[in-house]
């Protein structure tokens, strides 16, 4: 018994490694022109911080997790610097991935993961994987529910018209949502098409559309699904979108006021993506982007977080050391 849970831990480590991790290395190259000089980027403290995903609030608020170090760290409108705002450990937390914000519930959601499988750093003890939700104004705990099954991964967290929260399963490949209680989560949508390669992994970035549909990013396979959502809540239909140009470790998602989506590419693009039909039409509006994981809305401006994560997840980069400091940077969107 515990030579098989040394193997399906050895199993399971790698792959986290072939999900996560990719980046590039260029400079940040702007596609188009943009109106008015770019705000500063901002910069997070710590030689091993990693972040993965970043959110925001209406007053331009920032929240970003650490995957090494661990906690959250945010960013006060027009700061240029993050500063702590829940601890490592804290609350029984791990490395951080996915962060949402929920004004309406004044919530942050946050996805919590032990990597120690893959050789990674993860503060604190609590065993396995959860969702945990805090306090927007004090960061208290308020809920925290762990992920069904033998190996599950809390990647990313969307929150539907009606206020449920899902999340993407990644080494599942699958949509798990949250109880009303905030205690349980159950699985709501799995599919055939969503199974990853071995040892990889696929459910990542989601976020739900003006149409109601979940859109869902699978990472290493570089694709685009639509989930539509039955009257009663339940998952419909699964449908594979084609993109006007192959994807590269496609991730976070967001919605733009338009109905349009927004998009970051692990190999280094944030892109708008327009879906007609089952068609998806990808326009890059920045290339050269340093690992970006995850991206925020404030005003017309998307900050990118740049998580260089290929140095913690791919071997051929394992002795390479991260550029400090870890940043996000700035994306406007005016005009385009």
């Amino acid at each position: 018994r515990q030579c098989r849970g040394h193997e399906h831990r050895a199993e399971d480590g790698e792959r986290m490694r072939k999900t996560i991790g990719a980046g590039s290395a260029l400079a940040l190259v702007l596609v188009a022109a943009t109106a008015g000089a770019a705000p500063d980027k901002i910069t997070i403290p710590g030689e091993r911080v990693f972040p993965e995903s970043v959110t925001s609030t209406s007053d331009g608020t920032l929240y970003v997790g650490s995957i090494v170090e661990g906690g959250i760290r945010r960013v006060a409108p027009g700061a240029s610097e993050a500063e702590p705002w829940l601890a490592p450990g804290a609350h029984g937390t791990r490395s951080i991935f996915g962060v949402l914000a929920d004004e309406r519930t004044g919530t942050l959601w946050a996805c919590s993961n032990d990597v120690t499988a893959i050789g990674i750093p993860s503060p604190g003890d609590a065993p396995g994987t959860t969702l945990k939700s805090f306090d927007l104004a004090t960061g208290a705990l308020k809920t925290s529910a762990p992920l069904p099954g033998d190996f599950p991964f809390c990647n990313d967290i969307a929150i539907a018209p009606d206020g449920r929260v899902y999340i993407a399963d990644t080494l599942a490949s699958r949509v798990l949502r949250l109880t009303p209680d905030g205690t349980k989560l159950e699985v709501w949508a799995t599919d055939p098409q969503l199974t990853p390669e071995p040892n990889t992994g696929g459910a990542d970035g989601l976020v739900f559309g003006k149409d109601g549909a979940l859109y869902l990013t699978t990472f290493n396979k570089g694709e685009l699904f639509r989930i539509t959502v039955a009257p009663d809540g339940s998952a419909g239909a699964v449908t594979k979108l084609t993109p006007s140009r192959q994807l590269t470790l496609p991730d976070t998602l967001r919605l733009l006021e338009d109905g349009s989506l927004l998009l970051v590419e692990g190999g280094g693009t944030l892109d708008r993506v327009t879906v007609e039909g089952n068609e998806a039409r990808i326009e890059t509006l920045a290339q050269g982007l340093d690992g970006p994981v995850s991206m925020a809305l404030v005003g017309d401006t998307a900050w990118v977080a740049e998580g260089q994560l290929g140095i913690l997840f791919d071997p051929a980069m394992k002795d390479q050391k991260p550029k400090l400091p870890f940043q996000i940077v700035p994306v406007p969107l005016a005009g385009r």
